[in-house]
């Protein structure tokens, strides 16, 4: 069934978690809101995210979800008095449906590719070869056109005041969840000083969780900036200082092309064809293809199962260095 959005006045968004799938909601919540400017668009998140849309002015009201039963029913409660026509799932689990199940409304939700996923990971059957980026499949699911933008972040915080206006800043962004999402720190290092020598400032950003890795990558470089922040809000406007940003597969990769910054980001154990790369970013993905064993997960694990870890050791230094000048090249 095809939805008019021209005709709809109250509309609910889940998805709850996490940086990178929040920030990739943007291009269906900006086209939906193109559509028809009158919509009310609300929407459901874990209360850690709020910052991603929290000034985002295509949506009305953005509700935190929590897994306390009371406050989870409070939450509830009050999706239910807002009477909506349409609730777009693009989380589609069980937490998202027993939100949606008392709303009584439409329902539309984001098919998702488990079986293809499985069945790359585990036979090296590849069946998402021609899958499409997740911002398409979303707004396949909600039956909207996107329009030719990207993604969007929104922040009213200014660059932190060691960020110069006058200064060539490469962005470092060494974290990921899980360890085999994560560069290796030596090679980070490496890039780092190659970075410094031609006249670069390196500048370390990620989450508090993250500064013992930037702390580390900082003592071996002569000027290096750590700007790890808790605050979302921040980075985004600390990444908005830098020529380009180097990050690992994760949301730092998300937030910098929200902020419309060159990205260029290096692929261990996941791969492109599960859809979580660069949406109309200037950008290049460094992976090793030559391996038979990649992909061994589709969100990352704590150790490589094959112990060599070749996924990201043999991705050198020079080759991130070098994609630096191909990808300002492109600009």
């Amino acid at each position: 069934m095809v939805i008019d959005f021209s005709k709809l006045k109250k509309i609910l968004i889940i998805r709850l978690s996490s940086i990178g799938d929040i920030l990739l909601t943007t291009p269906l919540i900006r086209s939906t809101k193109k559509r028809n400017p009158n919509i009310q668009i609300d929407f459901v998140m874990k209360e850690e995210f709020f910052e991603l849309v929290q000034y985002n002015p295509n949506i009305t009201n953005i509700y935190k979800y929590t897994k306390h039963s009371f406050e989870k029913q409070i939450l509830i409660n009050a999706l239910s008095s807002n009477k909506y026509e349409l609730v777009i799932d693009l989380q589609n689990n069980l937490r998202s449906r027993e939100i949606v199940r008392p709303l009584h409304c439409q329902i539309l939700r984001f098919k998702k590719n488990n079986i293809k996923k499985f069945l790359l990971v585990q036979f090296k059957i590849n069946k998402l070869k021609d899958a499409t980026q997740i911002p398409l499949r979303y707004a396949d699911a909600a039956g909207i056109e996107l329009d030719s933008e990207g993604l969007e972040f929104f922040t009213s915080n200014e660059p932190d005041p060691k960020l110069l206006a006058d200064e060539k800043y490469i962005g470092l962004c060494p974290g990921a969840k899980h360890f085999t999402k994560r560069w290796p720190i030596e090679y980070f290092i490496e890039l780092a000083k190659k970075l410094e020598e031609t006249g670069y400032k390196v500048v370390l950003l990620g989450g508090l969780s993250e500064a013992v890795i930037t702390g580390e990558i900082g003592n071996k470089l002569s000027n290096a900036i750590n700007l790890c922040s808790d605050s979302i809000l921040q980075a985004g406007a600390n990444m908005k200082m830098c020529k380009a940003i180097y990050t690992n597969d994760s949301g730092a990769m998300h937030l910098a092309s929200a902020v419309k910054i060159p990205v260029i980001s290096i692929f261990g154990s996941t791969v492109r064809e599960f859809g979580f790369y660069p949406y109309k970013a200037k950008s290049i993905q460094l992976e090793n293809k030559n391996l038979s064993c990649r992909p061994c997960t589709h969100i990352g694990r704590k150790s490589c199962p094959k112990t060599h870890f070749k996924c990201m050791k043999e991705i050198k230094p020079e080759l991130a260095f070098n994609s630096l000048h191909n990808l300002l090249m492109l600009l």
